[in-house]
């Protein structure tokens, strides 16, 4: 009977912290769609409060931080219209999460629609009760790349 209660309780625990992670998962898969939306959206309020502001933004054409990755959005000289998720791949470790991003781009870029497919890292830390964007790197792959889950 002792070894019953043990192992159910070694197997609650189990079930509990798995819960817990795919919970975590879920909530910056969701996240990170919605930062895509509101990019696409030029919601720089909401993107204003998801960026920390130390973060870094790695582009085709450049690296800079949240003040000028937030003018862009706002001007429109980076219109990101549409990131078509083709998949998501997600490590959580302690209040750290890394979201890969395999998407095609539909972006206006000083005038002109172009259509790209990256794989995106971006860097979460969970502070005090909500997520913040550490970084985000645009990485120009072959339309065979996959993500290794």
């Amino acid at each position: 009977m002792k070894s019953f209660i043990i192992t159910a309780a070694a197997l609650f625990t189990i079930l509990q912290f798995s819960f817990a992670q795919t919970t975590a998962e879920q909530e910056i898969m969701q996240l990170s769609r919605d930062k895509w939306q509101w990019m696409a959206d030029k919601d720089v309020a909401k993107l204003e409060n998801l960026f920390d502001e130390k973060a870094r933004f790695v582009h085709m054409s450049g690296t800079w931080k949240t003040p000028r990755e937030l003018e862009i959005i706002k001007t429109g000289s980076i219109w990101y219209k549409e990131a078509k998720i083709k998949d998501v791949a997600v490590d959580i470790s302690d209040n750290t999460a890394v979201v890969w991003n395999r998407i095609i781009l539909v972006a206006q870029v000083r005038g002109s629609d172009v259509t790209t497919e990256f794989t995106v890292t971006e860097v979460y830390q969970k502070k005090e009760s909500s997520w913040k964007m550490l970084a985000l790197t645009f990485s120009s792959v072959r339309d065979t790349h996959e993500l290794e889950k």
